[in-house]
């Protein structure tokens, strides 16, 4: 007889049980005060394009990663300067993430709701196809060390589309569940997962999913929280954690761990953020002081673009080639930035932003 487990069983939400225990109201409302602060600070960089050029980067970074998709750094933030045809395919998959994220974003803000059709869209752009919702029966989730089935999710595609509409009723609609939203997103990310409605990308559009989820409910303005990070360094928590949700409905634990997730990656964009806010300020200062072609939009374009090429300066300042290169040149003389020449490339780096993102 075999033992392979049997198909997961839906259920509709909200969950049947009381989620809001006094621990879990505790931990959500505290999360929540980081969260706010993380706001407060994102809104004490005047150009956001800063944040969301910088901070998506490193979350579609590590949110691939759980995946086994591997890009460096270097190769991320190059990737900003050249087209997607141009990129090697780990570092392609990881800059449609952002892309995803991006378009996911204005899409839900556009039209007030997470939809089932923002959903398949994220997807599409995450896997460049339009496979859309599972159709075919089969599909099986394997421990990738063992090869043995660790869960089997719903095969029908009636079933998937079922489920998914109930879960779009329980993001969006308040008077069927109104919990807090933070615990709401932990319901929804292993709900998610768990109908597992797309033959690849699961993972990561769940992921970008809880973000949008955040910038829907207004606990956060734009999409800058590092939350895959968390999940990267607790990985064999965050799969034992959601499997005993669906092996035995073990809700607390869960929601515990993606509610400590959140506070322990606010505080962390917290630190990221301040530090880009007293660069910016450092160098708004001294460029100023020492070059006569100091700018504004010159200081967010160094901050917008860890690395930039002189092509990309001429267009976000509008100025000459001899002008851009002259600027660049002349920054790197002086140690602002770091320039490096690749085959018949140069790129000029800002090392004090980089090293600060990576860390």
């Amino acid at each position: 007889m075999s033992d392979e487990p049997k198909e997961w069983k839906w259920k509709p939400l909200p969950p049947e049980i009381a989620l809001e225990t006094k621990e879990v109201l505790k931990k959500a409302l505290e999360a929540q005060q980081f969260l706010s602060e993380l706001k407060g600070i994102s809104q004490t960089i005047p150009n956001q394009e800063i944040l969301l050029n910088t901070l998506p980067l490193q979350e579609a970074k590590d949110s691939s990663e759980i995946e086994n998709i591997v890009t460096t750094n270097d190769a991320l933030y190059k990737a900003n300067l050249s087209s997607l045809d141009s990129l090697d395919k780990s570092t392609k998959e990881v800059k449609r993430y952002t892309i995803a994220l991006s378009i996911g974003l204005a899409r839900i803000r556009r039209d007030g709701i997470i939809s089932v059709r923002h959903i398949k869209k994220i997807q599409e752009l995450l896997e460049d196809n339009d496979a859309g919702i599972r159709k075919i029966p089969g599909t099986k989730l394997s421990n990738p060390t063992t090869g043995k089935v660790v869960f089997v999710p719903p095969q029908s595609k009636q079933m998937i589309d079922k489920a998914l509409k109930n879960l779009e009723l329980y993001l969006n609609d308040d008077e069927l569940s109104p919990a807090h939203p933070l615990v709401k997103m932990a319901v929804m990310h292993v709900q998610f997962e768990s109908i597992h409605p797309f033959y690849d990308g699961n993972g990561r559009t769940g992921r970008i999913l809880n973000i949008l989820y955040l910038v829907h409910k207004k606990l956060l303005d734009i999409p800058v929280l590092y939350l895959s990070r968390y999940i990267v360094r607790n990985k064999s928590d965050y799969y034992r954690l959601l499997q005993r949700v669906r092996t035995h409905n073990d809700w607390h634990a869960w929601i515990i761990y993606m509610l400590e997730g959140v506070a322990e990656t606010s505080k962390d964009t917290i630190r990221v953020i301040t530090g880009i806010r007293n660069i910016m300020l450092q160098y708004k200062h001294d460029i100023r002081e020492e070059f006569s072609f100091y700018s504004q939009d010159l200081i967010n374009h160094l901050f917008k673009h860890p690395y930039t090429r002189i092509e990309h300066l001429m267009k976000d300042l509008k100025i000459s080639r001899p002008t851009a290169t002259k600027y660049l040149d002349e920054l790197s003389k002086k140690k602002y930035l770091v320039k490096i020449k690749q085959g018949r490339d140069n790129y000029y780096v800002n090392e004090d932003l980089l090293n600060l993102l990576m860390n």
